[in-house]
């Protein structure tokens, strides 16, 4: 269904609006995502609360640390009931193994996703150039992306705009979660590489990440209605 590929970003702090929203969201999309406004808001007990309303959690950390710490913190995101949670790529390839056999150990059976974020949808290649970065965002998002699959990851965090690159590179089975998606006629805000909808599913994207164009509508459920709608006709 293509709700499966919708993913709405619940980043706030207060927890009754992100609650109440992701009740009525629930029928409506695949999955919901707790970022590190909310998780250090009301920790644990929260990812479980919205993971019990249906949609997947997607648990938006970006754990970046020593592989030995990045390991216990991916058993607590297994934990908790996330079904997929992320990483980043630039802390190298033993944390990133170290998160994949944590998330193993945390959740048994069933373990979440482990997806690596590569280039941020908020920087571009002005941004990485300040950040001592010689490379263009697609050929960064590509290496990182080769050493993510390397090391077991289920996938990586791309912009839209490299996902036919990564899809081409990584193949078929390998996971592209898209932030940066903006319905046509919606405002940037503080992304830099943004796409629509319609357009990141043609690239190759599995999971669309929407936050403000839904969560700062008047009706949200509306404005994800609309989006559905849109990656239908694309």
């Amino acid at each position: 269904m293509i709700k499966d590929s919708l993913c709405i970003a619940l980043d706030r702090s207060d927890r009754q609006w992100i609650v109440t929203t992701a009740a009525a969201l629930a029928d409506h999309v695949g999955w919901l995502k707790i970022g590190l406004e909310a998780f250090i808001a009301h920790g644990p007990r929260l990812v479980a609360e919205v993971a019990e309303l249906g949609p997947r959690v997607f648990l938006d950390l970006k754990l970046h640390d020593i592989p030995a710490t990045v390991e216990r913190a991916a058993v607590n995101c297994a934990a908790c009931g996330a079904a997929m949670f992320t990483v980043h790529a630039g802390g190298g390839r033993r944390m990133l193994e170290a998160a994949v056999a944590g998330s193993r150990s945390g959740a048994g059976a069933d373990p979440p996703k482990v997806v690596a974020v590569t280039v941020l949808t908020s920087l571009d290649g002005n941004a990485l150039e300040e950040l001592g970065i010689d490379r263009s965002p697609q050929d960064l998002v590509l290496a990182w992306a080769d050493l993510a699959r390397g090391a077991g990851a289920s996938g990586v965090v791309a912009s839209a705009r490299e996902a036919s690159a990564v899809r081409a590179s990584c193949g078929e089975d390998f996971l592209i979660v898209t932030p940066g998606i903006r319905p046509a006629g919606a405002t940037d805000d503080d992304q830099r590489r943004v796409v629509t909808p319609a357009t990141a599913l043609a690239a190759g994207a599995d999971v669309l990440v929407v936050g403000r164009p839904v969560t700062l509508s008047a009706d949200p459920v509306e404005a994800a209605r609309r989006i559905l709608a849109e990656m239908s006709a694309g």
